[in-house]
């Protein structure tokens, strides 16, 4: 237990992954919480008159130990879990809950909380003392400091089974992610699939001392599946298996779960004084309210409708014409939208991923970021890690000063949630004079080696780790004083800006020309190439658009109107997605029961940031594009601006000093082909 409760002594102070034992982790919390107490204590014990130095700073900066243990703890539980990890999890995180609660409806230090904001003025606060004066202020106001005594027992009840609930529901997903598999024994059933696809089935059957090819629904087994194989019936088996994730009225079944969240969400904002947990959450976004978001995911809906019914007609057409198949369904997809691809720009996944070896692609993106922001990246190999797949990277500045530390984590694992994150495990801040350098990390589930290649992947994939890059790019280059207005400690709907940005940059011959070549030959992918990969990047975007919004507004059906009427979970996704479906629905079939981002991670009425942030990253890289795509000035803008402010100043006022006006949404729809 003690290493979990001192500081840590490894190079750059990173954690000791090889030294924590599991059974270490329940009393390390417990010590932690308790030294957090009597940090909180301390301050309002504190019998001199409430400065913004002796109640807010000191508040930001108490519970550091706990802070830390919780980042890698969660850290792993995503990463690298196990049924005893688990209920580690379900047993912590209630007295988590009850700690967070403690401070959040502890009167006699919000009375100081407040006193300080009162007199904000009469303290001369720097533009970041300011905002974490009003961020601290409204962790109390928002959570439930002006209620009365029984109205705060109520949220500690509401918040103490709402954590238990977001643990179990993800840990549904993946219990059933993990328990379906797929075995064949007859190779004219995979007919279509290319070779890597194959060789990477054989392995996972070989893991599992079987003979044949064996399919998962991690995404690189699940995606070639559904894209290549001719067999329709097992494609629709396979998506039909990813459909029902904890929707199989098994013990591992998400419906109520569903339920109870969305419920407890709405009576935990009812109780706070707002309409809605969508009212709730978005008074702390750039949107500001669901009437806002809403209207703005039905005017893309509006441009974006029309083009996708006209993808969708012409693919049925397509698929007909091909196969004579008359209604196209889910399963139907990814494999015509495939063979169409190949059809319209003789352009498929299979010729491009000997271009992306997934160590030339990271390098790529390393060579990127050193141009645009003058850092470099050193693996060593002197930091721990928790698993062996794990890289781990200095990143130094162009003095040879660290920046930062970088994990990569990038291959499917049983104890590994799908998806792709960036995540970090130690935060950025200045203390004491010592500018603090945080610890971050991507972790993935890209196709792994086989026997006989390396890592080779998908453009999506490609695209994917820049995605994830650019997360790690704004939690690296913070420059802050406080942890908490960090990295992507931003408003919600500003944090995919950074992430999205980076992904312009695969579409780019200048920067495509550093890293794209043939993992044999060294040959830099050919120009041809390029200019399909750029013609296709609009290919079926409305479809593309028309899901994404389908999402958003299934979340805001959910988090913005009283839930209590939901009887039916399915029902209620089929009504949401009635202005935005083009596949006939699947009866065995639900998507809110696994839609972990809403239920498990934080994008409840959220989800809308993705396409909000696309407004601002086209508005963005068209600035690039209009100075040069490695413009030294404007890549300093964006860094100075954007990536190392953090959340120290509202979003869209950095915006503005990075770019000089407010984005406009037309930059998007040229980009996708909308208008």
């Amino acid at each position: 237990m003690k290493i979990l409760t001192q500081k840590f002594t490894n190079k750059h102070n990173t954690a000791p992954f090889s030294q924590i034992k599991l059974e270490d982790f329940q009393p390390a919390f417990e010590e932690n919480i308790a030294k957090a107490r009597a940090e909180i204590d301390a301050i309002t014990n504190n019998p001199e008159a409430p400065t913004f130095e002796n109640t807010i700073e000191a508040l930001e900066f108490s519970g550091e130990a706990l802070d830390r243990l919780s980042s890698i703890f969660f850290n792993l539980n995503s990463a690298e879990t196990c049924d005893e990890m688990q209920k580690i999890a379900q047993d912590v995180s209630p007295l988590l809950t009850e700690f967070s609660n403690d401070i959040a409806l502890n009167e006699d230090l919000f009375k100081r909380v407040k006193k300080v904001y009162e007199q904000k003025d009469s303290f001369n606060l720097s533009p970041e003392q300011a905002t974490l004066l009003d961020k601290k202020f409204k962790s109390f106001s928002r959570n439930g400091a002006l209620l009365s005594e029984d109205k705060k027992n109520l949220l500690r009840e509401i918040d103490t089974v709402l954590a238990k609930l977001k643990l179990t529901f993800g840990e549904n997903v993946l219990a059933e992610t993990n328990s379906y598999k797929l075995h064949i024994s007859n190779e004219d059933a995979i007919k279509g699939l290319p070779e890597g696809a194959k060789e990477m089935a054989r392995s996972l059957a070989k893991s599992d001392e079987l003979e044949g090819w064996m399919f998962t629904l991690d995404f690189p087994s699940y995606l070639p599946f559904v894209t290549y194989v001719e067999n329709r019936e097992l494609r629709k088996e396979m998506a039909i298996a990813a459909g029902r994730k904890a929707f199989q009225g098994n013990d591992k079944d998400n419906q109520e779960n569903v339920k109870n969240i969305v419920s407890l969400r709405h009576d935990r904002a009812k109780l706070l004084g707002y309409k809605s947990h969508s009212h709730f959450v978005l008074e702390e976004r750039m949107a500001q309210t669901p009437e806002k978001v809403k209207s703005f995911l039905n005017d893309l809906l509006t441009k974006a409708k029309p083009a996708a019914q006209k993808e969708f007609a012409e693919l049925t057409a397509f698929a007909k014409e091909l196969d004579g198949i008359e209604q196209l369904e889910k399963w139907d997809g990814c494999y015509y939208s495939e063979k169409l691809k190949q059809k319209l720009f003789s352009l498929d996944d299979e010729i491009l991923k000997p271009y992306f070896k997934l160590e030339n692609v990271l390098n790529g993106s390393f060579a990127i970021a050193e141009k645009l922001f003058g850092i470099t990246f050193k693996e060593v190999f002197d930091i721990d890690k928790y698993h062996e797949n794990v890289q781990t990277f200095e990143v130094l500045d162009f003095e040879g000063k660290l920046v930062a530390v970088f994990y990569t984590d990038f291959f499917p694992r049983k104890g590994k949630r799908n998806g792709a994150w960036m995540t970090s495990f130690k935060p950025q801040y200045i203390k004491d004079g010592i500018n603090e350098r945080p610890h971050v990390s991507i972790v993935c589930n890209f196709t792994p080696p086989t026997e006989t290649k390396p890592s080779l992947l998908t453009f999506n994939e490609v695209t994917t780790l820049f995605h994830e890059f650019g997360h790690a790019l704004h939690g690296m280059l913070a420059n802050t004083t406080y942890p908490s207005l960090s990295g992507t400690s931003v408003y919600w709907d500003f944090v995919e800006l950074p992430s999205q940005v980076m992904e312009n940059w695969c579409y780019e011959p200048e920067a495509l020309s550093l890293f794209a070549k043939h993992y044999e030959t060294g040959e830099v992918i050919p120009q041809d190439y390029v200019n399909k990969i750029k013609e296709s990047a609009s290919f079926l975007e409305g479809m593309a658009t028309m899901r994404q919004l389908s999402f958003g507004l299934l979340d805001m059906a959910f988090h913005s109107n009283d839930p209590n009427s939901i009887k039916d979970v399915k029902a209620f996704e089929k009504e949401a997605f009635d202005e935005t479906s083009l596949y006939p629905d699947v009866d065995e079939n639900c998507m809110s029961v696994s839609f972990s981002h809403i239920f498990q991670g934080g994008y409840s009425s959220g989800y809308y940031s993705y396409k909000w942030a696309e407004v601002l990253d086209a508005d963005a890289f068209a600035y690039f594009q209009e100075k040069g795509i490695f413009n030294k000035e404007v890549a300093t803008k964006f860094k100075e601006n954007i990536l190392s402010k953090g959340g120290t100043e509202l979003p869209m006022e950095l915006y503005k000093r990075f770019r000089g006006q407010e984005p406009k949404p037309e930059a998007l729809l040229k980009r996708a082909g909308l208008i």
